[in-house]
């Protein structure tokens, strides 16, 4: 027997190990895979993906049930931004066609109506800057009470890192969720933004947990981390218990640093949707920027039915999306219900 056979039964018996370890404690008990175990789950070979997409699905089904929480999201401050995370084309370091501007309140609530008709229960009012200044907030207070003057639905805010001052500010406003991205593994995170430090994302979400925010905190795959820096990743957001993880895949953008990297495979990508569910089973997990280009309209259904039970509809901050009407007539075909505003207030 050659080596080579050898290694093969050796990765046979992990897949079957894993995927079997997986059913019972994540499946049967609830209980989210650790870090070598995710490990295990991103290296499974290809041809186990259609059972771990349907381990992933019926983990979701069992511990989160089968409603899919739609969000839209707006940029009130678009570029400009004096961070230099690589993957964006906002920052105002780079090279980049995005330039700074900044949308009325008028747009910003026509954007939450239009973002109402879809079904969705969450608009998320997102601004390109390292934190957010006295002008910003007003801004923010002053749409989010237009807002709450002509729509029905929950406000979630995106503003960059916070003071404790902001955060009670924010939550006294009625911000349901703040979103602050955590973006990659720690290990990894000085590959991605020298101007500040993944510690310093951390608080900002610990003080929104405290005052009693929900938390929403993701990041990006495909920006060079390694498959053991995936995991590490998985597991530093099974320990922060957010409730919503975005899930978002590298969409290479033109005069930033990381423009040139490869996208990510989609079998690669799905591996990561399902891992991410095993890791974290009662989390929101949501289909956000980059599933496009990454995954095309097959992989998207892949990925819902492979553990995700969120979507972002329509377009992102500085790139397209997939028309929302698409996405909600996949959740019609797939019977998945939208959740309501009334079970989520």
């Amino acid at each position: 027997m050659t080596q080579a056979t050898v290694d093969a039964a050796r990765d046979v018996r992990a897949s079957d190990d894993i995927l079997a370890i997986a059913r019972e404690q994540v499946l049967e008990r609830g209980e989210a895979l650790t870090e070598e175990q995710v490990l295990t789950v991103l290296r499974l070979p290809d041809d186990r993906l259609t059972e771990l997409l349907q381990l992933a699905h019926d983990v979701r089904m069992r511990w989160c049930g089968p409603e899919v929480e739609v969000e839209g999201i707006i940029s009130l401050k678009t570029g400009g931004c004096p961070e230099d995370c690589h993957f964006c084309s906002q920052s105002g370091l780079f090279a980049s066609p995005v330039r700074s501007a900044w949308i009325d309140i008028p747009s910003l609530v026509e954007a939450a109506k239009q973002t109402a008709k879809t079904g969705a229960t969450e608009f998320c009012i997102v601004a390109a800057v390292r934190g957010p200044d006295k002008r910003l907030l007003s801004q923010v207070a002053a749409g989010i009470e237009a807002i709450r003057n002509e729509v029905d639905i929950q406000i979630a805010c995106s503003l960059g890192m916070l003071t404790q001052e902001q955060v009670d500010q924010l939550r006294d406003m009625g911000v349901h969720r703040y979103n602050h991205n955590l973006e990659t593994a720690r290990s990894h995170f000085p590959n991605v933004v020298t101007t500040h430090t993944w510690e310093e994302r951390w608080d900002t979400l610990r003080m929104v947990r405290e005052a009693g925010m929900e938390v929403c905190c993701g990041g990006i795959l495909g920006m060079g981390e390694t498959l053991e820096q995936r995991a590490e990743f998985a597991a530093e957001l099974a320990q922060l218990e957010p409730d919503e993880v975005p899930l978002n895949f590298l969409n290479p953008r033109p005069g930033t640093p990381f423009g040139d990297l490869d996208v990510l495979p989609a079998t690669e990508a799905l591996k990561a949707v399902a891992a991410f569910r095993l890791a974290l089973p009662r989390t929101i997990l949501r289909f956000a920027g980059g599933r496009e280009i990454t995954l095309g309209d097959l992989g998207a259904k892949q990925g819902i039915l492979g553990g995700i039970n969120a979507v972002i509809v329509g377009n992102y901050l500085t790139t397209l999306g997939r028309p929302a009407e698409d996405d909600l007539d996949l959740l019609n075909d797939l019977s998945m219900p939208i959740k309501s505003l009334n079970d989520t207030i």
